[in-house]
């Protein structure tokens, strides 16, 4: 029986930390009030250090020690090498991250449109029907039937605060913006 052995690949991306950045790791390490994924960060780094006394470490052994995937490992060492030490500690910015769609006045019209009547032919308002009046009243560009599912099935007590004032008349009884009393909603909020 003949035993091949895979031929040892050098690691594409050497960690050489120098004193004062190995210093900056022990000290973000001891503080311990820090974020998960930055501490975690910080002890790849100071295990992949070739120019520590320790010598180097395998990934798999670096992953096993901190609890983590040889993966993550992997990329540490990568942002480390390519863009530095700040890069490596912290959260990448995620540049697909989208804008939250209905803003509050946006959730605000939804709510009123949702309680008022159905359009003509229609029992009730479907999650269709709000977008597509959403949409068509210009409010958004687009927008899906489940954002505005959860638009609605959020909590509204803040909406409808935000959109009340108390009456003049010195009560403490609220009142829309335009003056109209609310009826049966001060007893539910208040």
């Amino acid at each position: 029986m003949i035993l091949r052995i895979k031929p040892c690949r050098q690691k594409k991306y050497r960690v050489k930390l120098t004193e004062a950045e190995r210093n900056e790791l022990k000290q973000l390490i001891a503080k311990g009030k820090v974020a998960a994924r930055k501490l975690t960060h910080a002890h790849i780094l100071i295990h992949a250090d070739e120019g520590a006394a320790t010598g180097a470490v395998t990934d798999e052994e670096i992953a096993k020690a901190v609890h983590s995937s040889r993966l993550t490992v992997k990329r540490v060492r990568k942002r480390c090498v390519e863009e530095g030490l700040e890069a490596a500690l912290n959260p990448k910015v995620q540049a697909r991250r989208r804008a939250k769609k209905p803003d509050g006045e946006a959730e605000a019209f939804l709510v009123a449109t949702a309680c008022s009547r159905a359009p003509a032919g229609y029992k009730d308002w479907t999650l269709k029907l709000l977008a597509e009046r959403l949409v068509e009243c210009e409010i958004v560009d687009s927008i899906s039937g489940e954002t505005v599912r959860k638009t609605l099935k959020k909590p509204t007590e803040t909406l409808v605060k935000s959109m009340l004032v108390y009456s003049t008349e010195g009560e403490r009884r609220p009142c829309l913006r335009h003056g109209r009393y609310t009826g049966s909603l001060s007893t539910k909020l208040w």
